[in-house]
């Protein structure tokens, strides 16, 4: 059973998704994506399920096919200001506002969103599992996302975010308690298991 192309027929759907909500540093991208209905995608799927070449290959052909898209990204400061939930409904906004074509309905990856103006939505839990369109913007958020921490990777090569991305790995948070944190890490989120001697 492949995934869904819409949830309503016959009017331009939107798809949503972010990466790096769990994330001990860096920011949180999410991406809107409206597919062309005349043009499909093979091999398109929630980016969990693919390999990270297997994004790379998809990523541009996303972009190249789809009617309209939009990145956004809330930084690591915002994060701590705001809330990762409240972050991430920021970047999924930050990514509508960046479509050039104004879509009817937006389909949000998960159980809660905080309403764009003047256009309906459907959350959808695992919904990058189940529409395409979904499943298009988690490809598009994740590859920026990983591109960002590879370019903060050569600044601050001690936490391996070539690697883990600044997911909370063993060896990133090794590499915290050795190191501290970086300029880049989200200070409003538990560093280290036990978080006592940090800072």
């Amino acid at each position: 059973m492949g995934l869904k192309r819409f949830l309503n027929k016959g009017i331009l759907e939107a798809g949503c998704d972010e990466a790096g909500r769990g994330c001990l540093a860096g920011p949180v991208v999410a991406a809107a994506v409206i597919l062309n209905p005349k043009v499909r995608i093979p091999g398109l799927d929630d980016s969990k399920k693919l390999t990270e070449a297997r994004r790379q290959v998809l990523r541009p052909i996303i972009e190249e096919k789809a009617l309209a898209w939009g990145v956004g990204v809330v930084s690591h400061t915002e994060i701590d200001d705001i809330n990762i939930l409240q972050a991430s409904f920021l970047a999924m906004h930050r990514a509508v506002d960046q479509l050039q074509v104004v879509p009817d309905h937006l389909l949000i990856d998960g159980n809660r969103f905080r309403p764009y103006p003047n256009i309906a939505e459907t959350c959808v839990v695992k919904g990058d599992s189940k529409f395409q369109s979904i499943a298009a913007a988690s490809i598009l958020a994740k590859t920026v996302r990983d591109e960002i921490m590879e370019n903060l990777h050569l600044e601050f090569p001690a936490y391996a975010w070539d690697k883990n991305k600044g997911y909370p790995t063993v060896a990133h948070r090794s590499a915290i308690q050795t190191h501290g944190a970086s300029s880049y890490h989200r200070m409003t989120f538990r560093l280290l298991s036990t978080q006592t001697t940090l800072f």
